[in-house]
């Protein structure tokens, strides 16, 4: 047995899942920033959003140890984060939403009072932009901010990639009316 397989309680029968755990922790470590602010964007609160990126990555060791093959991790992930997060936010049933400004006010604390008020300007604005897309559009937009494509967009939501499509031009086209 191995120092690494002692510190973290490895036991021969799991020696075998080691390489399913780095592909694992590899994806987490890409991923877990990305599916963190995707969550938010579904209103999760801050802890419950780090809580269900753990799950989200913690079904993908299941899913994975049980042989089940995935074409896609990216979308596979996404898709999980999307459906686990509404229901936690259903099973919170909480109507308010994640306020970015916290997000914004703990990271730069340095700040000009000057710059701060500028960026909390553009931050209401931004958000008052986005909160008049259609639920739809917001989720495509974030996904693809994410970095996901029209396809894996498309399988997260359960929609066609054309459709995806339409909801991104339409967020866009509303976003360029709104004044700067």
């Amino acid at each position: 047995m191995s120092l690494r397989e002692a510190v973290l309680g490895i036991s021969r029968s799991d020696r075998a899942a080691s390489p399913l755990q780095d592909q694992v922790a590899e994806l987490f470590v890409d991923l877990r920033d990305d599916v963190y602010r995707y969550l938010l964007t579904l209103g999760l609160y801050p802890p419950q959003a780090q809580e269900a990126t753990q799950e989200v990555f913690l079904r993908l060791y299941v899913t994975l140890r049980r042989n089940v093959e995935i074409l896609n991790p990216r979308a596979w992930i996404f898709r999980v984060a999307h459906n686990y997060g509404l229901k936690v936010r259903a099973r919170e049933n909480s109507a308010l939403t994640y306020d970015p400004q916290i997000e914004t006010r703990l990271r730069d604390p340095g700040a000009s009072p000057e710059m701060s008020l500028i960026e909390r300007e553009r931050a209401v604005r931004f958000n008052r932009a986005i909160e008049n897309l259609s639920e739809q559009q917001r989720r495509c937009l974030f996904l693809r901010l994410e970095g996901l494509r029209y396809p894996e967009i498309a399988a997260t939501l359960g929609i066609s990639a054309s459709t995806v499509g339409e909801f991104i031009r339409r967020a866009i086209a509303r976003l360029k009316k709104v004044e700067p």
